[in-house]
C-alpha cells in the first residue's frame, strides 16, 4: 500500500530549466544596457560554461561571469542583471499543468507527500514558495541536509524517516532516472519517471511507472492501494 509519494522538485514539479533559460535571456540584455561591452552570444555562452563547470544552481554565476569578462565585478552592471534574473526567474516559474489538482487530489486521499531535491535547501524552499506550495509538503529534504546527492541512499532514508513509512510504502517521482529512479528502487520504493519532465531524452529509466501528465498520479495510486 503507499502511504507517501515522493517528488522530485525541479523538472517534476516545475519546468526549472525553462525557468533559469528566461531568467539568463533577461539577464544578459539587462548588464549590456547597464554598460557591459559584450555581445549576447558571447555572454551565453560564456555563462553555459560556467555552469557546466559549477553546476546550474551555482548562486554566484554572474560574479564569475563578470570576472571572466572585466577580470573585476563591475557591481553596476551586476545589480542590473540580477534584479532582471531575478525578475523574470519569477514570472517563469510556473508549475507543470495539473500539479496544483493532483497534489490536492491526493492530500485529500491522506496520502503523504515530501520532496527530495538535490538543490540547495535555500533556493528549494524559495520555488516552493513563490509557488505558494510551502504548506503542502510534510517533509522537505534537500542537499544541504543530507550532504549527499541522489543515488545515495542517506537522502532516501532521511526523507522517509521524516514521512514515517517503510520503502514499499512509497512511492518516488522524477524526471532523473539515474538519480531519482535508480536510488529509489535500491531503497525498494515504487518509482514513476516524469516523461513531462525529461531533459535527457531518457529511453529507458527502469521505472515501475511513466507518467506523461502527473496526474496519472492519482489512478497509480487507486490501482496500488486497490482503492
Amino acid at each position: 500500500m503507499i502511504k507517501a509519494v515522493v517528488f522530485d522538485l525541479d523538472n517534476t514539479l516545475v519546468d526549472f530549466m525553462k525557468m533559469k533559460r528566461r531568467a539568463i535571456e533577461e539577464a544578459i540584455p539587462a548588464m549590456i544596457d547597464a554598460g557591459l561591452d559584450i555581445t549576447p552570444d558571447y555572454a551565453n555562452k560564456l555563462i553555459d560554461e560556467i555552469y557546466k563547470e559549477q553546476g546550474i544552481e551555482y548562486q554566484q554565476v554572474f560574479d564569475e561571469f563578470l570576472k571572466r569578462v572585466l577580470q573585476k565585478i563591475n557591481y553596476k552592471v551586476l545589480s542590473a542583471g540580477i534584479v532582471a534574473y531575478r525578475r523574470a526567474r519569477e514570472a517563469a516559474l510556473i508549475p507543470y499543468p495539473h500539479v496544483f489538482s493532483t497534489l490536492n487530489t491526493l492530500m485529500k486521499m491522506g496520502i503523504k507527500m515530501g520532496i527530495l531535491s538535490d538543490a540547495p535547501i535555500k533556493e528549494a524552499w524559495l520555488r516552493l514558495a513563490y509557488l505558494n506550495l510551502h504548506h503542502i509538503f510534510d517533509a522537505v529534504v534537500t542537499f544541504d541536509e543530507s550532504g549527499h546527492r541522489k543515488p545515495s541512499p542517506v537522502p532516501f532514508k532521511m526523507i522517509l524517516e521524516r514521512l514515517n513509512v517503510e520503502a514499499s510504502e512509497a512511492l518516488m517521482v522524477g524526471d532523473w532516472a539515474e538519480r531519482d529512479i535508480v536510488g529509489a528502487s535500491k531503497m525498494g520504493m515504487k518509482t514513476a519517471f516524469a516523461r513531462y519532465g525529461d531533459t535527457f531524452n531518457t529511453e529507458h529509466h527502469n521505472a515501475d511507472y511513466d507518467l506523461d501528465d502527473i496526474r496519472q498520479l492519482v489512478d497509480i495510486i487507486i490501482k496500488e492501494n486497490k482503492l
